[in-house]
């Protein structure tokens, strides 16, 4: 007869494993084959399917304006902060404390105060850095506050989905996404290591009612209050010619609808792909698209961040998986001089994808997160712009420099890399 001690014990080392697993798994099927090139990024055939796979349809009237590094990041949203007449919801990863996040903090305090409606979703991890000062000040002034994913023994399956989402909406009409989080790092333009580069975009147009849904849909699951009526949803008119969607992805369903999107991005692509990613783990499924899409004559060029980078098992992990992109003729540069933190991919300069997401197995197989999809040929070539500027800060690492470094380095990036779901 077992022991009661070993009963207990045995349930224990149960609830353990049984604990891991849903933390560490998505509970979906994944993409497990690669997707067969069809047609190319210039065929209608393309925007309708990125449309009807992904959910939201790709809609026209829109207009867009990027927003390179704080000094002009944080201006725009603070502005739209001030000029709001009815509501804001803002749902972010990062928000600690210092003196943006401070600003930003009496900004939406002031608009609670004057009777707008204010909803607030942080994400209890990323913002475990914020100074309780700012909850209570917007508490006070009226704002609803959620904390995403707080720990709770009803919610233990839970803890490793953390929304990873950046979305500031206004009045329903004006939208914000991008990479950016609330912190001090953001702030400047990148002169130096402490101020890191980002890029955001402020949106108007139709496509803010999917930005708007995007919200929701985790202000939904977290309050179950709906949020609905003219003064989150009006009725908006097209300001530009701008085609554009706004998709999620989360754990809870679509939990591979990121890698669906740049898979698919990179099956059609036909001349040229520029990658800014701040995480760049691709799993083999990724690396072989882009490989063929090498093969086919399709210019890759990859940016990524160099020794100045917040999480140095990223970067191992990321260099381990180099290999295959090199010997193709892949381009991969490392940025230089701080902490290179875009999330943005440009295909054939006409598709430009920004949001939150990174290009590894978090983002695309645990995480929350919200990518808005840009089909402008005029806007894509500004990014690409924007991409050959980056370029100028930042190290091409050849193949043959990658095979030759050092056996420690090697053997560290191979160790971390086992750690790929995670990061």
């Amino acid at each position: 007869m077992p022991t009661i001690a070993l009963i207990v014990a045995t349930i224990a080392v149960t609830l353990v494993v049984v604990f891991v697993i849903a933390n560490l798994t998505s509970g979906e099927k994944k993409i497990e084959h690669k997707i067969e090139r069809l047609y190319a990024s210039d065929d209608p055939q393309f925007t309708r399917s990125m449309g009807l796979l992904l959910g939201p349809p790709v809609i026209g009237g829109n207009r867009f304006e990027v927003l390179v590094n704080g000094d002009e990041i944080f201006p725009s949203m603070l502005q739209g902060i001030r000029s709001a007449q009815r509501t804001i919801t803002f749902e972010t990863f990062i928000y600690w404390s210092g003196a943006i996040g401070e600003e930003i903090a009496h900004a939406l305090s002031d608009k609670a105060r004057a009777g707008i409606a204010v909803h607030v979703l942080l994400d209890w991890v990323g913002s475990s850095k914020m100074d309780k000062r700012y909850l209570q000040m917007l508490r006070e002034a009226g704002a609803e506050i959620v904390l995403y994913h707080k720990p709770h023994w009803t919610g233990l399956g839970r803890l490793n989905d953390r929304t990873h989402r950046k979305l500031l909406v206004i009045d329903g009409h004006i939208g914000f996404t991008g990479g950016v989080g609330i912190a001090e790092e953001w702030t400047g333009h990148a002169q130096d290591e402490k101020h890191w580069r980002d890029t955001h975009f402020r949106v108007e147009g139709p496509v803010v009612g999917q930005m708007q849904a995007v919200f929701m849909d985790n202000w939904v699951k977290s309050t179950g209050n709906v949020l609905h009526g003219p003064q989150y949803f009006p009725a908006i008119d097209p300001v530009g010619n701008g085609l554009a969607h706004m998709f999620s992805s989360s754990p809870s369903g679509g939990s591979d609808d990121m890698e669906l999107m740049y898979l698919m991005a990179i099956t059609a692509a036909t001349c040229s792909i520029d990658l800014s990613s701040a995480y760049f783990v691709p799993d083999k499924l990724t690396i072989n698209a882009i490989v063929e899409a090498a093969k086919r004559g399709v210019k890759v060029r990859i940016i990524t961040p160099g020794k100045r980078i917040d999480t140095h098992t990223v970067r191992e992990a990321s260099r381990a998986c180099w290999g295959d992109l090199l010997a193709a003729g892949v381009e991969i540069y490392e940025y230089q001089p701080t902490m290179f933190h875009c999330k943005v991919i440009i295909v054939d300069e006409y598709l430009v994808s920004v949001g939150s997401t990174n290009f590894d197995s978090r983002s695309f197989k645990l995480n929350d997160e919200a990518n808005l999809n840009i089909y402008d040929r005029d806007f894509a070539r500004r990014q690409t712009a924007i991409f050959d500027s980056d370029l100028k800060h930042a190290k091409r690492i050849t193949f043959d420099a990658w095979r030759s470094r050092p056996l420690v380095e090697k053997l560290l990036e191979r160790a971390i890399a086992l750690l790929d779901p995670q990061l």
